[in-house]
């Protein structure tokens, strides 16, 4: 495993986030298009992966962990804005996620 510096985990904001809402997209099996509350009126287009494994309602409502800065990029027409952490077990993702009532765009350090 390559390593990295302190400086470079230092420019990612990881941050807390809320799904607020997903939908299908048309001929894709695998993601659907998701949108997310960071707090402060900061809500952004996400492609989120595994929708093989979760019907698009299945996950509206969860808190998640997200890399709020990548760079954004386009899949199947749509503009994906953050990218969800998950852990991922043979291609299925788990979200990583809060416990507690934690404040929507709390930073991750």
């Amino acid at each position: 495993m390559m390593s990295i510096t302190y400086d470079d985990f230092a420019k990612l904001d990881i941050r807390v986030a809320k799904i607020i809402s997903t939908e299908p997209i048309e001929g894709k099996s695998k993601i659907i298009k998701g949108l997310i509350d960071l707090g402060n009126d900061d809500k952004r287009d996400v492609i989120i992966g595994g929708a093989q494994y979760y019907q698009p309602e299945d996950i509206v409502g969860k808190t998640v962990i997200v890399i709020a800065n990548l760079e954004p990029k386009k899949m199947a027409g749509v503009e994906s804005n953050a990218m969800l952490l998950a852990a991922d077990v043979d291609d299925k993702p788990f979200w990583l996620t809060v416990n507690e009532d934690v404040p929507l765009g709390s930073p991750i350090k």
